[in-house]
């Protein structure tokens, strides 16, 4: 089954305070939106914005550090006033993870500190009117600390989650205020897997 759904099993924070070094990254987003760029293009920018940020120990308050024990948790860090982008924390205990899912706008992921963990899927439409469709795995991913990663809709379907022993942490950027739509997430994916061979691993 395939629904429309803007949440995940995220716990969620408010927005709370913001350190130089993230409101310098806020403002650096910023730029690269404002060129009014296509969405590959301007996921690839703000993923070279990001990149330098990532495991500097002044990018993040120290309540911006805390999980749930029962669910990954996200930190909201910033929303652009005029809804073009957005900027969480992600924080994952072992195990936490997302459904399968895609997302309504350009989404940039860099690895903050831990390593993170993902499975990435294309749809096999469905052959005839009484069957299925699938989703075929079509690579896995293990992201240490400094890994970035962008894409756009479509071919954006993928799993996230910490498949290590300690804690993960993860910057999302997102080109839509989810402040306002409660997450990125534009479908959620319950349909079986059709088994193409291995998936290609990479880093």
């Amino acid at each position: 089954m395939v629904s429309p759904s803007r949440t995940l099993e995220a716990a969620h924070s408010p927005g709370g305070a913001t350190t130089p070094r993230s409101a310098a990254l806020v403002d650096e987003v910023r730029a690269v939106v404002g060129r009014g760029l296509p969405p590959d293009a301007t996921a690839h920018l703000v993923g070279e914005a990001l990149a330098p940020h990532l495991g500097a120990d002044d990018l993040l308050t120290p309540e911006q550090h805390e999980g749930d024990p029962h669910r990954y948790r996200q930190h909201l860090l910033h929303a652009e006033p005029d809804g073009s982008f957005s900027v969480v924390a992600l924080v994952w205990l072992p195990g936490q993870s997302t459904s399968i899912h895609d997302h309504v706008a350009w989404c940039v992921t860099g690895v903050h500190h831990g390593e993170e963990h993902e499975r990435r899927y294309r749809l096999r439409p469905a052959e005839s009117a009484a069957a299925q469709a699938r989703l075929v795995p079509t690579q896995d991913v293990v992201s240490p600390t400094g890994t970035v990663a962008g894409f756009a809709p479509p071919g954006d379907i993928h799993r996230v989650w910490n498949g290590g022993t300690g804690t993960a942490i993860s910057l999302h950027l997102y080109g839509a205020d989810v402040s306002r739509l409660g997450s990125s997430v534009r479908r959620v994916y319950e349909l079986p897997e059709a088994h193409e061979g291995q998936p290609k691993a990479g880093a």
